[in-house]
């Protein structure tokens, strides 16, 4: 069986602004399946914003559950993760989803993952992925330069390109306004 691979999804916050950016690339096997898929995007009523790494069935499947989880709990992304994570480990159809996910609000950035985490990362800045610690590493060294938040995303996500064969420069970017 053939092994899907890609996706490098960044995020950051920096000077009042919190960025999610994700690459394009599908790949299956050593082959690039498709080089445009669109991995980032908004939810809820526009005030969250999320990214993708993983089945792409299994992506689009957590977030609609997320999107059902933030109307049920409105401007409150933790508890709507954390409902979310107990319903992906404990639901028999869910459980079996293979996908990581970065999703930000105003206030907080968080991971989740298919083993029940709902992870707020350090310094602000996470990358997931199979080009997410090269995007990270590289957002961690720009961070303290005098470059905003999307300009640091892009050239992160360029370096990852340049070294992550999973990873091409067909970027999807949101960006939030940001309370820190």
């Amino acid at each position: 069986m053939e092994i899907w691979h890609g996706t490098t999804i960044l995020t950051l916050r920096k000077k009042g602004r919190v960025v999610i950016a994700g690459d394009g690339q599908v790949s299956l096997g050593a082959t690039v399946i498709k080089s445009n898929a669109r991995k980032v995007r908004t939810l809820g009523r526009g005030d969250v914003i999320g990214g993708f790494a993983g089945a792409t069935a299994d992506a689009f499947t957590l977030f609609e559950r997320l999107e059902a989880k933030l109307e049920q709990y409105p401007g409150q992304l933790t508890r709507a993760c954390v409902e979310l994570a107990k319903d992906w480990r404990t639901d028999r159809f869910l459980r079996r989803l293979e996908a990581m996910m970065l999703v930000a609000d105003r206030e907080r950035t968080l991971v989740l993952t298919g083993t029940g985490d709902v992870l707020e990362p350090e310094q602000d800045i996470m990358g997931i992925g199979s080009g997410g610690n090269y995007a990270l590493a590289a957002a961690r060294a720009l961070i303290d330069t005098d470059l905003d938040a999307e300009t640091i995303a892009r050239k992160a996500m360029a370096i990852a390109a340049e070294i992550c064969v999973y990873t091409n420069g067909n970027l999807v970017v949101e960006t939030l306004e940001s309370a820190r």
